[in-house]
């Protein structure tokens, strides 16, 4: 169990009249966004997104929140609700629909899009229901509101959840853009509203809390972007999340005035932006979209590239241009842009790229040197012209790292909010409201579930920290046969290593020690070849660790003769 508080132990039954609230991921860190809402022996879920692997999770492809709290319970969903199309909101549906398929999900109109055409790879059919800003919902105990907010993709909703209990406010992902691209501002005369009815829990984005005044607003871009591509006298390439239609409209706007052609490169890019055309999210001039093959056939100067990996992703598009595993090709003359910003971990991945575009001869344009991304999180100004306007009785801050919910949650308090009445919690952390008062009461156990190629939850810790070994320190393997009856070695030690950077003649040294170790211990009555084993790897770990200072992994073998 991970969260602030060792002392606690269970959540007691949830008291008659109480709602509870449990993130099972969000809290903490950037992604694995997923809040579980109970009311009158009902759930509500809001959001089930993914978290990203960083270095340090060799061979993880995802991560998703902990099902585990309402894996019994799945009966009890109403519903899940998604304020909007990015990974880390809706990445992990597929895997909760896996264990029941039929739980209803809502969502605005690209939100479902977005989600539904990710479930048909993974051939589930679920059942779906489209709803607007403004729009009422009554999913059993809750009755939903939804509200327009502005962030890097459209269609994003904040929720207000009215209950018996109270009504709680979630922000989801916002900022507040007063000139957004598709002129949908986030709805701060419904944030009033709802003020003014009474809002007892404001659940509020704390991505950016720690950044002062306000955001730039995309249309800021726009200007940079045009000088960027006007300069390049090759190819240009622009790596950017592949749901982030505001970002690829204004790279397909700037292309075209420069006369330049438009290929979509990678799988999600592709599928999310024909998605977004097709809805009408996303306008294309007629002759501007060509193929990702038709590009070698195109002089370079006229041909512009929107790809994904701009987070350093292995596997992505960009990943493997820039590691010359990819058809597409860059040199001297191109020019590569990281249209987005970088999610907390990623930033070894992503210099590395850098650098090894750099290495071929492309110029290499991003948010350090110049300004080709905007967040699309509301800073500390804009969190205060909300806390203001709103005026709610409790405040809990989600949506980000520590430091960002603890600043979020000084920045409630400089507006006048009890500090008593500001929560502080981590991923299983359970928050009950009742008479007007949200108090901590217990915590659930919440772990990491990692995904694995096909393989999901059966990667745990313990098999990361021995990948982590095998990738840093190597591996030896230390071979043996004894004769239990005789008490005696009759064939080995021998000594076999990978990854250890030294010759396997060092090991001659150990031989001696390994025999007299494993005879001595036959004399005593040890027959048991495990037990065998392990005495070889407490002497070969020994003095590997005094001579060498090195921890590989250590597999010994004994057989009986």
């Amino acid at each position: 169990m991970t969260h602030p508080h060792p002392d606690l132990g269970l959540p007691p039954q949830l008291e008659k009249g109480a709602l509870r609230i449990v993130a099972l991921g969000g809290l903490g860190e950037i992604g694995r966004n997923m809040t579980v809402l109970e009311f009158d022996g009902k759930l509500l879920i809001v959001d089930c997104g993914v978290l990203f692997p960083e270095e340090s999770q060799p061979g993880v492809d995802l991560i998703l929140p902990d099902f585990d709290y309402i894996r019994d319970r799945l009966n009890d969903i109403v519903a899940i609700v998604l304020t909007h199309g990015h990974e880390d909101h809706i990445g992990a549906v597929p895997y909760l629909l896996r264990e029941k398929s039929d739980i209803p999900i809502i969502g605005s109109q690209l939100t479902l899009a977005f989600i539904e055409a990710k479930l048909k790879e993974h051939r589930i059919k679920a059942y779906t229901h489209t709803v607007k800003e403004g729009g009422i919902e009554q999913l059993g105990p809750f009755n939903l509101e939804f509200v327009a907010v502005n962030h890097s993709i459209p269609d994003a909703l904040a929720v207000a959840v009215r209950t018996d209990a109270g009504l709680v406010l979630m922000t989801g992902d916002f900022k507040m853009d007063q000139l957004p691209l598709d002129g949908r501002v986030t709805d701060l005369n419904a944030f009033a509203r709802l003020g003014d009815e009474g809002v007892d829990l404001f659940m509020v984005d704390s991505t950016n809390a720690e950044v002062p005044g306000f955001v730039a607003s995309e249309r800021d871009i726009i200007p940079v972007l045009d000088q960027v591509m006007g300069k390049a006298r090759g190819r240009v390439i622009v790596a950017s999340f592949a749901s982030h239609v505001h970002r690829v409209q204004q790279i397909i706007d700037v292309a075209t005035a420069h006369n330049r052609k438009v290929a979509f490169v990678g799988r999600s890019m592709v599928r999310n932006m024909a998605v977004a055309r097709d809805l009408g999210y996303l306008t294309i001039p007629g002759s501007t979209l060509i193929s990702s093959d038709e590009i070698s056939r195109m002089p370079d100067d006229e041909a512009v590239l929107i790809c994904t990996g701009s987070q350093g992703e292995p596997m992505a598009a960009l990943s493997r241009i820039a590691n010359s595993d990819h058809a597409i090709s860059v040199g001297e003359n191109d020019t590569i842009i990281l249209a987005s910003s970088l999610i907390p971990g990623n930033e070894n991945p992503v210099n590395r790229i850098i650098n090894a575009l750099t290495r071929l001869g492309a110029k290499v344009v991003h948010k350090g040197n110049a300004l080709v991304h905007v967040s699309g999180h509301a800073a500390a100004g804009e969190l205060l012209y909300c806390y203001n306007i709103v005026k709610p009785r409790n405040v809990m801050p989600i949506h980000g790292e520590w430091r960002h919910m603890r600043a979020n949650a000084a920045l409630a308090v400089s507006t006048g909010i009890d500090p008593r009445r500001v929560v502080l919690a981590e991923d299983g952390v359970v928050v009950d409201l009742k008479d007007g008062k949200a108090s901590i009461v217990g915590a659930v156990p919440c772990g990491y579930v990692f995904v694995d190629g096909s393989s999901v939850g059966d990667v745990t810790e313990t098999l990361l920290k021995d990948r982590r070994i095998l990738g840093e320190e190597g591996f030896i393997s230390v071979f043996t046969a004894v004769d239990i009856v005789e008490g005696k070695v009759v064939a080995g030690p021998e000594i076999h290593a990978r990854g250890f950077g030294e010759d396997e003649k060092v090991f001659e040294a150990v031989l001696p020690a390994i025999k007299f170790a494993l005879e001595e211990a036959l004399a005593d009555g040890v027959v048991d070849t495990h037990q065998l084993g392990q005495i070889m790897r407490r002497v070969v770990g020994k003095w590997v660790g005094d001579k060498h200072r090195r921890r590989p992994m250590i597999v010994p073998v004994v057989v009986e003769a």
